[in-house]
Parts: structure tokens; sequence; C-alpha cells
């Protein structure tokens, strides 16, 4: 019996917008369902009874390789297979498993291992469960809008963050033979017109407590038992950002001298910045010491892990603070040390690790004022354990 097949055009199956399934020819079918989303289908008889399987959704999957796909099928069914069994024992690689290998295979071109973290957490659960779960071939964009939707207006930065890593590791995916198709993520004259303008984003974003609350929540947070609180309070006192907290291990304390010695892999400029500890910092560090059962100083749930990326976060929301950021004390501090002391601007700016000056200036300043830091150091925890 001759092929009946061919039928469609690529033209046809862009145009085509009516719910239903549109044949080919043998057996291979475009489907358009209610939501107007289209797939392709394969279907087959075996012993008098009608098979069905999924080819994977238009445009990600094109009409040439829906047909590649379908010639495949028949192969299999000629031989006396069934295309469901096959595919099953030939287990595709999901998104989760590319997205893994990306990462791995881009380990030198991390800046440290705080942004490797990054990529990570971004890729996996917190954002991507579902997604990782996918065969990275059945990728399409409805997939990837459910991954970037619900974040898009609320964490803008983190998901045209997202959205870009997605893009690469779909990229990833194709030059490895694991796809086949347009990149759904894709930006320009794709998700830029599915997705709406993301709100701009202010300079200093991050919401700040202003500096008058922050002594009475410093005393609710020494009320707290929870290991988080311990970070958070040490976070606020240091003047840190959370990521150097909460990778902050043993080794980079000295006790003795009373000072955290940050590694440049895991500062944002790529710079050792060594933190002077004011008494009631060093006294949460020794607390904790007591009881030490990883590398970190503040340890997850997790074996050998420090606490999640979120857990300064959620204990805000848990504590009903969840208007401001972890990452806002930092701008408390230093709206408290340039309305309320005397000590000059770049001391208060070296305490923040922030880059003052232009390179001929900082070539004469060498020094990174430790002393003199100190000093502003202990005046901030003054006024933070002054709450009543």
């Amino acid at each position: 019996m001759g092929r009946t097949s061919k039928r469609l055009t690529a033209l046809d199956v862009k145009a085509k917008t009516e719910p239903g399934r549109y044949a080919d020819g043998d057996g291979l079918y475009l489907n358009i369902a209610a939501g107007k989303s289209k797939s392709w289908v394969f279907l087959w008889m075996k012993n008098g009874k009608r098979r069905e399987m999924g080819l994977g959704s238009y445009p990600t999957i094109s009409l040439v390789a829906a047909r590649q796909r379908a010639d495949e099928c028949r192969r299999q069914v000629a031989e006396g297979l069934d295309p469901i069994a096959e595919r099953k024992k030939s287990t595709p690689v999901s998104f989760g498993d590319a997205a893994d290998k990306f990462v791995a295979s881009m380990a030198s071109s991390f800046r440290n291992e705080k942004h490797r973290e990054q990529w990570k957490m971004t890729l996996g659960d917190t954002y991507c469960a579902e997604l990782r779960k996918l065969a990275i071939s059945d990728v399409d964009t409805d997939a990837v809008l459910k991954v970037l939707n619900p974040i898009w207006q609320t964490k803008s930065e983190t998901a045209s963050r997202l959205r870009g890593r997605i893009e690469r590791v779909l990229d990833f995916a194709t030059v490895k033979g694991w796809r086949t198709g347009e990149n759904p993520a894709r930006w320009r004259g794709h998700l830029k017109n599915a997705l709406p303008a993301r709100q701009k984003l202010l300079r200093g974003h991050h919401a700040a407590m202003p500096y008058g609350e922050v002594p009475a929540y410093v005393k609710r947070l020494q009320k707290a038992e929870a290991m988080a609180a311990r970070g958070l309070e040490f976070l606020i006192l240091t003047a840190s950002r959370s990521g150097e907290v909460l990778g902050a291990r043993w080794d980079e304390i000295n006790l003795k001298d009373a000072v955290w010695i940050v590694p440049a892999e895991r500062m944002k400029a790529g710079k050792e910045h060594r933190v002077p500890l004011s008494p009631r910092a060093l006294t949460v560090v020794r607390s904790l010491l007591e009881a030490r059962v990883s590398e970190y100083i503040f340890p997850g749930e997790k074996k050998d892990a420090p606490l999640s990326g979120m857990a300064f976060a959620m204990l805000m929301r848990r504590m009903k603070v969840e208007q401001f950021t972890p990452h806002g004390f930092r701008s408390a501090f230093r709206d408290w040390a340039g309305d309320e002391t005397t000590f000059p601007r770049e001391i208060a700016e070296a305490a923040l690790a922030h880059r003052v000056g232009d390179e001929t200036e900082r070539a004469y300043r060498r020094s990174d004022a430790l002393d003199r830091r100190r000093k502003l150091m202990v005046a901030w925890e003054e006024f933070c354990l002054s709450g009543k």
C-alpha cells in the first residue's frame, strides 16, 4: 500500500489554530488543544487496538523533525516492536540531567564557588523542580513560562538570569544532540513577546530596615534559637553579604585576633576582605564552636552543607518583617554610619568591602584600615545592642 504522507506544509502547521487533529499521513498528526498549544502525535494499530504516542510540542519539534520521529516509529512497528516500550528502554536525557552536566562543564569559567552555587540553585528544585523532570527534548515554551511567570515581576533580576541560564542549557542540549528545533527560552523575537515588561529596579532596591528599628530586631533575634537567627545576627553585626556569611568556614576565623578573613574567591570584588569581629560577633562564633559539626560556621540540615540561600529571608518572613531583605541591613549600617557617627566615609565603605576612589587613590591607600574599622564595628554593635 502506497504512503499517503506529507499532506501538511510548514505554513499549514504554523497557520492552523482551530482545535483538532490534522493528518500528515501514515499515522503522524498535528494536535491542537483547546488552549491552541500544538503538539505531534503518532497513531498505529496493535492487536486491533489503536495506540497513541506523543512526539513533542510544536514549534520546539518542527514538521521535519516530527516526520523523522514518525519514520522511526513506523520502522519499529514494521519490526513488531512497540514504539512506547522502545522509548521507555532508552530513557531520554532530562532537563535536570542536562542542567547538571552543563554546570559541571562550565566549572572553569565560574568566578568562584558562590557563582557556581548560584547556577546550581536557580537551575535546581528551588525554581525548576517540575522542569527538571521533563525530557530535555520535550521542553517547550509553555514549560519555560511556567517557571518564569510566577517570579517575573516579584523577583525580576533572578527571573531574568534564570531565563538566560535555561536558554544556555537548552543550547547545550542541542549541541549534544539531545534535542532539536528552536530554543523556547530565547528572548529576542520569542519570550519578549510572551512576558510583560519587567518593573525597573531603583538603585539600592534591596529593601532596608530603617536603622532605628535594628536594635529592637536584634533583641528579638537573640531570643530565637534557630541557627538562621545566629547567622543573621552575625550578618548584621559584621555588615556582610548573605553569601559571605552562609559560606563562612571555621578556617577563615582567627579567634585570637578577632578577625574573619573572607577569601577572594568568595568576595564580590574578588579581593580578600578582613572583617574585624566585635565582642558580640565573636561570642556568636565561640558559642557555635563548642557544638561544631561541619566546616561551615552556620551549618544547614544537610550534612557538610551550610544554611540554604533562603534561610535568612525565610526567618525574616516568620518574624513578620518580610518587607525588608537581609541585604538591606548593609544599607541600614551605612545610613547609621553617615547619620549618627563621625567616622570618615572611606572607613564605612571599606567596612562594606566597597571600592573607594580611582585607581591612583587606591594605589596610595594600601592599608585596609583594620584598626579604624574595628572601632566602627564596635560602635555599630553598641548601637545594635541598645534595644529595649
